[in-house]
């Protein structure tokens, strides 16, 4: 796979967000909605944000959203096959990852959790939180 300037760009901009705020957050249980889908657009005005476009590419879109210390990134994908390439790429920087069809939601923990009881979708957690001499397992973390 070739790596574009746009994807190392988003790369960095993922692994930035990601390394600047690992915090935990509380692990309320929500009821989870069907998964959205549709445009970044149309995403953001479901999690009420006023997206700001950072990449607007032919086979990825992405944008910052989010309020006060809760940013996020939003990002979507013209395939299935473009947005995993991306996810494998990028959950080696760590990071929590809300993932839906062909759409990605990266922040801290607590902001993609509180973002999954309006967005839906699957929580993945990146690679840089586990514990790299064992087994980790976060006990009672719920997907």
């Amino acid at each position: 796979m070739r790596v574009t300037r746009p994807k190392l760009a988003l790369t960095c901009a993922v692994a930035a967000l990601a390394l600047a705020g690992c915090g935990s957050g509380g692990h309320g249980e929500h009821a989870v909605p069907p998964t959205a889908t549709g445009s970044l657009e149309k995403l953001a005005a479901e999690a009420k944000c006023d997206p700001d476009m950072q990449t607007d590419a032919d086979t990825i879109r992405q944008a910052l959203c989010g309020k006060g210390d809760e940013k996020y990134v939003l990002a979507t994908f013209s395939t299935d096959r473009g947005q995993r390439e991306w996810l494998n790429t990028a959950k080696d920087y760590g990071g929590y990852y809300l993932v839906g069809r062909k759409w990605v939601a990266v922040g801290e923990e607590r902001t993609v959790e509180a973002l999954r009881a309006t967005l839906g979708g699957d929580l993945e957690e990146g690679s840089e939180h586990m514990n790299p001499g064992g087994s980790h397992n976060k006990g009672g973390h719920h997907g």
